[in-house]
């Protein structure tokens, strides 16, 4: 395991000497600038992707009033990016979330962190893939490969979103094992279509309203038969599921132009604007979609609203933006899961660490790393074909799970915060004092905390409503829990084998527990 030193930056010092000072090479070529760095928390938000995909989720259970559900998410995630942003600060480095988390819990909670976020992005990475299905057959028929029903929720679409998916993940793999300034460049010029794109649809919709925004205030589709709470609650899954993926700018820290100074803004700008955008968004879409109460809005969501209100032509060319945006969402997710493993590996706490540590001296990539996650996505594509509830159980599982490991570090920071042993303060490589919350911390940690606890509970809740609504059997009902259970004891597991093969590989004699317990005091 590297050393884990709480040595800062000093005005003006390279950030390859930066990160020697936690023990480790400059291995990553540095050519992410400021805006790449944005663009690549942005992307992994991708609102054009997120938002179009569960719109008719948090329509459909909460009606009109899902809207609110929106800025709650948004409160609870803003908390836990300017936690995040004064950890980006201090350890800018790949692989932030394990990283973050063995630096202020030890190595066995950094270990679990980093094992459940690269399960979780490897799940997510599969969810976005599978998102071309909402758009493409939209825009031409040709791109319906099987059967002829392109809803997501029946066979042939859940079939069909298989096929684009894997086409998808087998372009992003190729393009992130190639470069990093391509894929970079490509990314960048995905965000700015991707902001561009919404604030075009937020102008044409708005310009088409059949009512005003106080719809918001409404609760259409909810009443005293359906209740308020349950239905919100579900609903806010919708924004739960869109608004994370901030830290994924930290996860190219060891690739951007001065980290410490530009990572935790980053960070918060793409959770701004992701939320400012979204919001806008669902407001445009609630104002103009043709009718509230006809059921169309929930079973087809935005592209409904976007091909029925502003004609075949433009809805589809917008829609177009809408695929490549969720092209470019694909690429982040991988190339975030990328460095993660690229991280893990590096300090040997992965099974074939060897392999995925290894940087490509022509492509400056990690390049087995990043193959890893683009074909266990694929698996679990593939494995699901003809899967009708394939998107609603994906999503909803890989969203728990980033949860859970963003809660691995919130809490361990919460408690280093209480035991007075608070983060180290020093200067970024402007000269300018760390990105810091001063006396804010505490609360703005227990805030954090205590909102992604709340969430992690309301996603994994059992809902045969969400999880198994064509009442295909009683596992899926159960699918967040089982999952759960699964990752924590297939880690267990790869844990003990990795650290046995590690002490036998050094000649050490060591009860695995002991050494744990040893490495944990040590970080």
């Amino acid at each position: 395991m590297s050393a884990t030193p709480e040595t800062l930056t000093h005005a003006g010092e390279p950030s390859a000497e930066d990160l020697g000072g936690f023990g480790y090479a400059q291995q990553l070529s540095r050519r992410v600038g400021s805006y790449a760095s944005f663009a690549a928390g942005f992307s992994f938000v991708s609102i054009l992707t997120t938002v179009f995909q569960l719109f008719g989720l948090g329509f459909g259970f909460g009606g009109t009033a899902f809207f609110w559900t929106w800025p709650a998410v948004l409160a609870g995630q803003l908390m836990v990016a300017l936690c995040f942003a004064e950890l980006a600060a201090r350890y800018p480095l790949s692989g932030a979330i394990y990283q973050w988390a063995r630096r202020l819990g030890g190595a066995v909670v950094g270990w679990f962190a980093g094992w459940t976020m690269v399960i979780a992005q490897i799940i997510t990475l599969a969810t976005a893939a599978i998102a071309l299905q909402v758009v493409l057959p939209a825009v031409w028929s040709g791109f319906q490969l099987v059967g002829t029903d392109s809803s997501l929720a029946s066979k042939d679409g859940a079939a069909n979103a298989v096929v684009l998916g894997c086409l998808l993940l087998a372009a992003t793999t190729l393009l992130n094992a190639t470069s990093v300034r391509i894929a970079a460049v490509v990314n960048s010029v995905g965000v700015t279509c991707e902001l561009i794109g919404v604030v075009l649809i937020v102008i044409l919709l708005t310009s088409r309203a059949e009512r005003g925004p106080a719809v918001v205030l409404h609760t259409t589709n909810l009443d005293s038969s359906t209740g308020y709470v349950v239905p919100l609650l579900i609903s806010a899954l919708m924004a739960a599921y869109v608004l994370v993926g901030f830290d994924s700018a930290g996860e190219l820290s060891e690739e951007t132009h001065k980290p410490r100074a530009t990572t935790p803004r980053t960070i918060l700008r793409a959770v701004i604007a992701s939320g400012i955008g979204g919001a806008f968004l669902i407001i445009a879409a609630l104002m103009a979609a043709p009718s509230l109460t006809d059921g169309d809005l929930a079973t087809q969501g935005l592209p409904y609203v976007l091909t029925s209100r502003l004609g075949t032509t433009a809805g589809k060319l917008l829609l177009l933006d809408v695929a490549l945006a969720v092209c470019v969402c694909t690429l982040a997710i991988q190339t975030a899961a990328a460095r993660m493993i690229f991280s893990m590996a590096r300090d040997n706490v992965l099974p074939a660490s060897a392999q995925l540590r290894q940087v490509s001296r022509r492509t400056g990539t990690p390049v087995t790393a990043t193959i890893v996650p683009g074909v266990l996505a694929a698996v679990c594509l593939v494995v699901n074909v003809g899967n009708a509830g394939l998107f609603l159980g994906l999503a909803s599982v890989c969203i728990m799970l980033l949860y859970i490991a963003y809660l691995m570090v919130t809490t361990p920071m919460l408690v280093r915060r209480l035991t007075g042993n608070g983060l180290a303060e020093g200067v970024d490589e402007n000269g300018k004092p760390l990105f810091s919350l001063g006396r804010f911390g505490v609360v703005v940690n227990v805030i954090a905390v205590a909102y992604g606890l709340t969430m992690a509970i309301n996603l994994g809740w059992p809902r045969a409503d969400v999880y198994d609504p064509a009442g295909d059997g009683w596992y899926l009902h159960y699918l967040p829990l089982i999952t759960v259970a699964i990752v924590a004891l297939g880690g267990l597991i790869a844990y003990r084998a990795q650290r046995s093969a590690y002490h036998a590989s050094i000649g050490l004699v060591v009860p695995v527990a002991a050494a744990a317990a040893v490495e944990g005091a040590g970080a």
